[in-house]
């Protein structure tokens, strides 16, 4: 497999006298989806949080796309292709779906904005928009205003936006969490084919999800990596299941 397009070496963070990130060295690879589990409490949404730069780490290093971006900003990052999705909803909730992805391609085009009428015949606009709709299942519901998609077409939208953006990797907080079965299949073989045009680094606690798409799983408890490895090697690692999978078995 080629070399990491995200990497983490020894990554430390802590608040007060709570380490919530304790040494964590962990990679993300072209065409991979590598899950991160652990119990509640165990450093996930710190983690996620020092990757996409919502606050920095007190030692150690990240690397993106070659670079270290360890002191970039959140939007710098952004800009760079490092897409996070479904902790806080950028969906402008008013406009349909394909406006919302427009936006997307216009900010990526570096363009203003103009008035809504000449911008909606805009096939520079509309094009890579209605792409990006159709690779996520949702070209039939273009024109439907985003407060009127279900919970899971709303994850689908994130996702297109995404795209859209010039996504190169995703952090994905806890993509099912709300969703029912049939949303929850829709949106793992979504997952599933999105690995191959941007790798995924998924924090999820549904643990079908997870070993149906996980290349690699990474076991978070008290702010440390236990374990990495296979969905194979994960599920027989007697301290992973001391740890964490108990009843997930």
């Amino acid at each position: 497999m080629a070399d990491a397009i995200l990497s983490l070496q020894n990554l430390s963070k802590s608040f007060g006298a709570l380490k919530a990130t304790d040494d964590v060295s962990l990679d993300l690879k072209p065409g991979e989806i590598h899950a991160l589990i652990g119990p509640n409490g165990a450093g996930k949404s710190t983690l996620i949080n020092l990757i996409s730069g919502t606050f920095p780490p007190d030692r150690g290093s990240i690397e993106f796309a070659g670079s270290d971006i360890s002191a970039l900003a959140m939007p710098a990052r952004a800009r760079m292709g490092l897409a996070r999705s479904f902790q806080v909803s950028s969906l402008a909730h008013e406009f349909s779906a394909l406006r919302n992805v427009m936006l997307s391609v216009q900010a990526r085009q570096h363009r203003n904005y103009r008035f809504f009428g000449s911008v909606m015949t805009d096939a520079t606009l509309l094009d890579p928009a209605n792409q990006a709709l159709e690779r996520v299942g949702l070209a039939s519901r273009a024109h439907v205003p985003a407060a009127e998609l279900s919970h899971g077409e709303r994850r689908q939208l994130e996702i297109a936006i995404a795209l859209a953006l010039g996504a190169k990797a995703f952090l994905l907080d806890e993509p099912m969490a709300g969703m029912g079965a049939e949303g929850a299949t829709i949106l793992t073989q979504l997952l599933s084919d999105l690995r191959h045009e941007a790798p995924i680094l998924l924090v999820e606690h549904d643990m079908d999800a997870v070993f149906a798409l996980a290349d690699r799983i990474s076991v978070l408890v008290y702010g440390r990596i236990i374990a990495t490895g296979s969905v194979a090697e994960i599920r027989r690692d007697p301290e992973v299941k001391r740890a964490y999978l108990g009843d997930h078995e």
